[in-house]
This record gives structure tokens, C-alpha cells and sequence, in this order.
């Protein structure tokens, strides 16, 4: 969940505040009493509505108004078909809806108790990979790190000359490593298959939400997250060992694991240099993983959010 949202330099959160505000006053909706959930790639918020509680996304990331339509569309379709899924608050008619050049889109809020499992996370995606490829203008993943690159050009203000000419650098030769790669036929990818966007419902059974990074490539994407949140996340070899059994294969006996790992790292450095100006925790974060990534330590811990 990728940019920053931010007016005239105000911090993410208060900006986010705000315009959630104006857009559900502009649709008649009541935000009193909203709740931050996250502000990531997204900033996201829990509200109560006249039709049941939900879930209010304020998307920031570059193609978000183009994409989201897209994203609506699957999820519908995915519910439709019985898959697992969030889904979109029908009610609300006119989604995305645009305010100050940000997409905003209304989700129905799934009640979670307890956290999902790795097996769980396993089984979802298995299931969505067997799904066929809908009858939707779904983008390919062909570059992976084409959000981190333009982050890079274009966030001047979060990086030191050197970190850019670095950044430049090292995201070139990952994009042409993972050009030769020798993957499996394309599929329908979540896009951000993290165990944080999986939901455990009150009756135990698991829903996959956040579905911005949809498109249809290589399902070794799909699987990288929960090997890469061992590396960096604070996964143990148990849970990684879980997801693979209730997948099916283990990502680890691919010959290209080692290259996707590492352009995998690199994606996860782009949220932050996005977020930098606005986000107190970004601006934490960031210098903590470029660090790591330039010092070539494959094993620092990152985090999601400030420590404890």
C-alpha cells in the first residue's frame, strides 16, 4: 500500500485527514470519528457509514487514477466468482473519485480477529492463481521497479546526489536481471501478497484486500513477499516453511530466487523515498535501508512501522 500525500508540505497524515474530510462531505458521507489505519503506499481509514462500516483509501501512488479503475473491476470480479476478496461499497457510486488530483475509492470493512496465517497467505494465493485471467484491461508486470525508479527521479528533496546516482545505478542492472529471468506463464497477480493484506475473519476464514498492485505476470512475484519478510520482516524459517507446503513449491529451489530477492528489495525502497517529506517515519526508515542495501547486508532488519 506508495506515495506521498501532500499539499504544500503539511505532514502525510494531516493532509490525508483533510482530504478524506472533503471528499466525504462532497458525497455526502459522515467522516466524524475516522480512524487511521495506515499510511503507506496508501493512506487508509476506517469510517461508519449508512450502509455499514468501511474503509476509505486515499491512493497516492503516480498511475493511481488510471489504475484504480482497473483495481475496482477485479475485486468485483473476484467477489462475483466467490473468491475471497474485499469488496468495493457499490453504493457509493463514481468510483475512483477524484479530489485535489488524489483517487479516493470506499471498501466494505471486513470485522478481523487475530492475526492470519503464512498457510493461510499460502492457500489464497495458490487459489488466485488458478483463477483465470479476467476479462479486464489488466496491466503486465514487465518492471517492477518502475515506481522505485521514478521516485528516484523525481523526489530529489528525500537523497543525496550519490544515493540518486547509486539508486540509478543499482535499479538498472536489477531491471535487466530480472529481464532474464525464466519464469512460469503469466498469471493473475495480487501485485503486494504481504501477510498484512490478508485478513483473518471473525470465523477464522482469510481474505486478501489491497489489490492496487493487480496485473498479470509471473506468480514467483506473488510468492517473493513472504521470503522477503523473513529477510528483512521478521518472518521465521517456520512461517516461510508454511507458506510453501500450503502453496505447493518453495520459491527457494528457483534458480532465480537470489536475483528476485534482491530486486525485491530494491521495490521496498521506493515507499519510503516517496513518503520521506511528509512521513516522520519514512524519513526514519529510509536512510536505515539504503544503509543496508549499499553496504550489500542482505539481513538487516527493516520495519513497517517505528519500533516499540
Amino acid at each position: 500500500m506508495s506515495t506521498s500525500v501532500r499539499t504544500m508540505g503539511r505532514p502525510l497524515a494531516e493532509e490525508a485527514f483533510g482530504l478524506l474530510r472533503d471528499v466525504c462531505a462532497q458525497i455526502g458521507v459522515d467522516s466524524r470519528g475516522a480512524q487511521l489505519m495506515r499510511l503507506r503506499s496508501n493512506a487508509v481509514f476506517k469510517l461508519r457509514g449508512d450502509t455499514g462500516d468501511m474503509v476509505v483509501r486515499i491512493a497516492t501512488a503516480p498511475d493511481a487514477l488510471t489504475r484504480l479503475p482497473v483495481v475496482l473491476a477485479v475485486a468485483r470480479w473476484l467477489a462475483d466468482r466467490g473468491f475471497p476478496t474485499v469488496r468495493p461499497v457499490d453504493e457509493i457510486p463514481g468510483q475512483p473519485i477524484v479530489y485535489g488530483g488524489r483517487a479516493v475509492t470506499f471498501w466494505r470493512y471486513v470485522q478481523s480477529r487475530g492475526r492470519p496465517t503464512t498457510r493461510q497467505l499460502g492457500r489464497v494465493l495458490r487459489s488466485l492463481h488458478r483463477e483465470p485471467v479476467p476479462p479486464i484491461a489488466l496491466r503486465r508486470l514487465t518492471d517492477p521497479l518502475a515506481e522505485v525508479r521514478h521516485a528516484v527521479e523525481n523526489r530529489a528533496e528525500a537523497l543525496t546526489s550519490g544515493q540518486r546516482d547509486w539508486l540509478s545505478d543499482r535499479i538498472e542492472e536489477l531491471t535487466g536481471r530480472w529481464r532474464g529471468l525464466e519464469t512460469g506463464p503469466p498469471v493473475l497477480l495480487h501485485g503486494d501478497a504481504w501477510i498484512d493484506n490478508l485478513l483473518r475473519r471473525q470465523d477464522g476464514h482469510a481474505v486478501l484486500c489491497d489489490w492496487d498492485g493487480v496485473a498479470v505476470g509471473p506468480r514467483e512475484w506473488d510468492l517473493v513477499h513472504t521470503y522477503h519478510g523473513q529477510r528483512r520482516f521478521g518472518l521465521s524459517s517456520a512461517d516461510v516453511d508454511d507458506f510453501a507446503r500450503s502453496y505447493g513449491s518453495d520459491l527457494r529451489l528457483w534458480p532465480g530466487y537470489g536475483t528476485l530477492m534482491e530486486v525485491r528489495d530494491m521495490y521496498a525502497v521506493g515507499i519510503h523515498i516517496r513518503n520521506a517529506s511528509g512521513d516522520p517515519f519514512s524519513r526514519q526508515e529510509l536512510p536505515r535501508r539504503l544503509d543496508s542495501l549499499t553496504r550489500g547486508d542482505g539481513h538487516a532488519r527493516w520495519y513497517m512501522a517505528a519500533p516499540a
